[in-house]
């Protein structure tokens, strides 16, 4: 009986340029590989000229990003993608209109967190969020976690600017002390508030890789590692749906 064939992962990404690059070291770090035919093949749009998701969701004046992210996953199907990811977590706001553009599967990023939250913390009813104001407004998490039972914490609002504030100077290229120690602060705000665990929800702070005071789900690591169980073909996607014409 012949091994299946692994499949190749189509990779959006751009948002931003080095969250994208991060995910591919981790895909790396976690393959299985003596050479370098073991690895993973990855086909990837790292395209930060995607309309800014801050913008359209946080400002309410921007373009929207679906459009633009529909035409990368149909580009990356073409290109030889089984099946597709989305490199931000903000970004899933759009995963239906990406979903409905392609005949492949792309894996639910919330989705998986969650469920690995739920497997790994069963204990946790209340779980903190790191991630930026877009994600809360749009309830990504809130939603997912609600029909779990648990609870999602966010900072206080203060907080929770002071954290948008550290996303936009990572993406600037700043990852000083300043930056790092007003993260730790937000991550004691969480503390304070009865979290024991948090998810590190923005692709940007799993790029920083700071040790926390706080125990933490990393959800670029939670997809680096789905990426790989599916390509490997250790772990089947839930939903293969795709649009039908």
């Amino acid at each position: 009986m012949t091994e299946p064939r692994e499949k190749i992962v189509g990779i959006l990404g751009g948002m931003g340029p080095e969250a994208t690059v991060d995910l591919m070291q981790r895909i790396i770090r976690l393959t299985p590989a003596l050479d370098d035919a073991d690895h993973i093949r990855c086909i990837v749009d790292n395209n930060p000229k995607v309309p800014s998701r801050i913008k359209a969701i946080v400002e309410g004046d921007g373009e929207d990003p679906g459009p633009c992210m529909a035409n990368m996953g149909r580009r990356l199907e073409a290109w030889g993608a089984d099946f597709l990811t989305i490199a931000c977590n903000t970004a899933h706001f759009y995963y239906d209109t990406v979903q409905q553009a392609v005949n492949i599967p792309v894996v639910n990023l919330i989705d998986v967190v969650t469920g690995y939250v739920k497997t790994n913390f069963p204990e946790q009813n209340r779980v903190g969020i790191l991630a930026s104001p877009a994600v809360a407004m749009t309830g990504l998490y809130s939603q997912r976690f609600g029909r779990l039972g648990i609870e999602d914490v966010w900072p206080d609002p203060n907080q929770q600017e002071h954290l948008l504030g550290i996303i936009k100077a990572i993406k600037r290229g700043n990852t000083g002390a300043r930056v790092r120690d007003g993260y730790t602060q937000v991550c004691d705000n969480l503390k304070r508030k009865g979290a024991a665990v948090a998810i590190v929800a923005c692709t940007e702070l799993s790029a920083l890789g700071e040790k926390l005071p706080i125990q933490s789900v990393d959800a670029a690591e939670v997809l680096a590692l789905e990426i790989v169980q599916v390509a490997t073909n250790r772990k089947q996607m839930a939903v293969l749906a795709g649009h039908s014409d």
